[in-house]
C-alpha cells in the first residue's frame, strides 16, 4: 500500500491552493452545479463517543472522487489535528488512482468559491462593502474569493468575538494586498454591508434581521447542523432564499430548519438551489431593495470539480 501511495501524484495544501485560481474555479463549479455529477448523500459514521468518519463520494463520466474526513477530538494529544481531510481522485474508466490531494485546502477553496459564485448571481451589482463574520480558518478565504470575483468591492470588514483574532485576520489579508478593517460592534457593521458573509460555528444567531439594509446579500456557510444558527428568524423571513443543494440544506442547515419547524417560513420560501439559478435562470432578486440569502452546507460535487481542476492544472504545469 505504501508503494502504491508513493506512485500516486500527491498535491500538498500549497499545491492545491496554487492550482485553484478563483476565476477558473468558479467556472468549473458553475458547470458542475448546472450539470451535476452523481453525488450520493455523504456517509457519516460514529466510531466512538466523539470520533467521526465522514465519506463524501461523487463521480462523473471521467472521474471518481471521495473525500475522507476524520473528526478526532483527542488527536492533538497524539500529535495530530482534530479534523483531517484527504481527497482521493480516481479514473472513471479504469478505477486507477489519479491523485491524492490535501482535503482541507480543497474544502477551503471550493467553499469560498461557491459562495462568491452565488453572490455573483444574487448580490446587487453595485455592492461595495463586504463584512465577514467569523475569524476561523475559512474567514480569510471567504474574503479572497469574494474580492477576486467582485473587483468592485471597495471596503472589507472583519468581525469576531475576539477582536484580536479579527485583527490577526486583517493583518494576514494585508500581506496579500487586501485592505481590510477589524470591527468591534457587529450591530453597527451589518447595516453598512452590502454582502454579509458568516463563517462560524455559532449555535446562537449572530446577525439580526433588523440590522440588515435593504438590498443586502447574506452568505451563510457556517451552521452546518440542525442545532446551529448564524442569523435570526427575522433575517431569514426578510430574505429571498437560495441553497447550494436542497438535500443538504433541508437536512443539515439549522438557519433554515429551525424557522421551518416554527413556521416562520415555509418550504415554498426556499426559492431555488444554485443549480436552478445557474441552469434554469430562476429569478431571485426582483428589485434592488430585496434581501437575498444563500445557505451552503457543502456538497461532494464541489470537491470533485475542484479536485479535477487542480489535478489538470498540476499535470499541465
Amino acid at each position: 500500500m505504501r508503494r502504491l501511495l508513493n506512485m500516486i501524484p500527491q498535491l500538498s495544501a500549497e499545491q492545491v491552493h496554487a492550482a485553484l485560481d478563483w476565476a477558473p474555479l468558479a467556472e468549473v463549479l458553475a458547470a458542475a452545479f448546472a450539470a451535476p455529477p452523481v453525488a450520493p448523500t455523504r456517509h457519516a459514521h460514529v466510531m466512538a463517543a466523539q470520533d467521526h468518519l465522514l465519506l463524501m463520494p461523487a463521480w462523473s463520466a471521467n472521474r471518481i472522487g471521495i473525500k475522507l474526513v476524520t473528526v478526532l477530538p483527542d488527536a492533538p494529544r497524539h500529535g495530530g489535528r482534530t479534523v483531517e481531510a484527504t481527497y482521493l481522485l480516481l479514473d472513471r474508466s479504469t478505477g486507477a488512482p489519479v491523485a491524492l490531494l490535501d482535503g482541507e485546502a480543497l474544502t477551503l477553496r471550493r467553499t469560498a468559491a461557491t459562495s462568491a459564485l452565488a453572490a455573483r448571481q444574487l448580490a446587487r451589482e453595485d455592492a461595495r462593502t463586504l463584512l465577514v463574520v467569523g475569524t476561523g480558518r475559512l474567514a480569510p478565504w471567504m474574503v479572497r474569493a469574494h474580492v477576486a470575483l467582485r473587483p468592485a468591492l471597495r471596503r472589507v470588514l472583519v468581525w469576531g468575538r475576539d477582536i484580536t483574532r479579527a485583527q490577526q485576520c486583517v493583518a494576514e489579508l494585508a500581506e496579500q494586498g487586501i485592505d481590510a478593517e477589524a470591527v468591534r460592534d457587529l450591530s453597527t457593521a451589518v447595516p453598512t454591508a452590502d454582502i454579509v458573509c458568516c463563517a462560524t460555528t455559532s449555535r446562537e444567531p449572530l446577525v439580526r434581521g433588523e440590522w440588515l439594509s435593504e438590498g443586502a446579500h447574506l452568505d451563510l456557510v457556517g451552521a452546518y447542523t440542525p442545532t446551529m444558527r448564524e442569523v435570526d428568524d427575522m433575517a431569514v423571513a426578510r430574505s429571498r432564499i437560495v441553497v447550494d443543494t436542497f438535500d443538504g440544506a433541508l437536512t443539515e442547515a439549522g438557519d433554515l430548519l429551525q424557522p421551518l419547524e416554527t413556521h416562520v417560513i415555509t418550504r415554498a420560501d426556499i426559492l431555488a438551489d444554485l443549480a436552478g439559478v445557474l441552469r434554469h435562470g430562476v429569478a431571485i432578486r426582483r428589485s434592488p431593495r430585496d434581501i437575498t440569502l444563500f445557505k451552503s452546507v457543502g456538497h461532494a460535487l464541489e470537491d470533485l470539480a475542484a479536485a479535477s481542476l487542480a489535478v489538470s492544472h498540476s499535470l499541465v504545469g
